[in-house]
């Protein structure tokens, strides 16, 4: 079992097998709990757009690995495309603000939107991603605030402050990530 599976050029790394087999257990997950509760209900689009996002985010580890062998930048990359996912994912899925439906969630999307751009306008250069993931940071604030002055604010309990421990977890995951490439950055120099 040493040897998981042959490519043209060497073997596959265990990490790669883990990381495609977690892609495909988040998938499976939906599908199993249709079967044990009514709550879960995807069509085959749900699950088309769970796939994209995976392949999307797998695809993208995979490319950063090939980039460089420097730990910290593949650390940074994996942090920050595990925060998007989740980020995503629970927007899609629940909704962070109030549920799926309220608009308020739509300006999540801006953060993803200013990460990606801003990745691809650095070049992917350590340095670069570091700046722009502080600046997501920031973006990743600014939903919850914005959807109170809108209007947009849900009228549940807790409100508040379940919204701002969500955008504080999800600021220091990009913060994290910011810092690996950060340190990325000084390694190459």
């Amino acid at each position: 079992m040493a040897d998981v599976a042959k490519e043209t050029g060497g073997r596959v790394s265990r990490w790669r097998v883990v990381g495609w087999g977690l892609a495909a257990a988040l998938l499976l997950a939906p599908a199993a709990a249709m079967q044990l509760t009514g709550e879960v209900r995807w069509g085959p689009a749900d699950f088309a757009l769970a796939a994209a996002l995976l392949l999307a985010v797998g695809g993208s580890l995979e490319l950063a690995v090939r980039m460089t062998a420097n730990t910290a930048y593949r650390a940074g990359a994996a942090v920050a495309l595990a925060t998007g996912l989740l980020l995503v994912w629970s927007n899609l899925a629940v909704g962070l603000i109030g549920s799926e439906e309220n608009p308020a969630n739509l300006l999540y999307f801006g953060v993803i939107a200013i990460a990606v751009t801003g990745i691809a306008v650095t070049r992917f250069r350590p340095g670069g991603v570091s700046r722009v993931l502080f600046v997501t940071a920031f973006a990743q604030a600014l939903p919850g605030p914005i959807a109170a002055a809108a209007g947009w604010a849900p009228a549940e309990p807790g409100w508040p402050r379940e919204i701002a421990l969500l955008s504080l977890v999800f600021c220091g995951l990009w913060l994290l990530s910011a810092g690996l490439f950060r340190k990325a950055a000084r390694e190459q120099r």
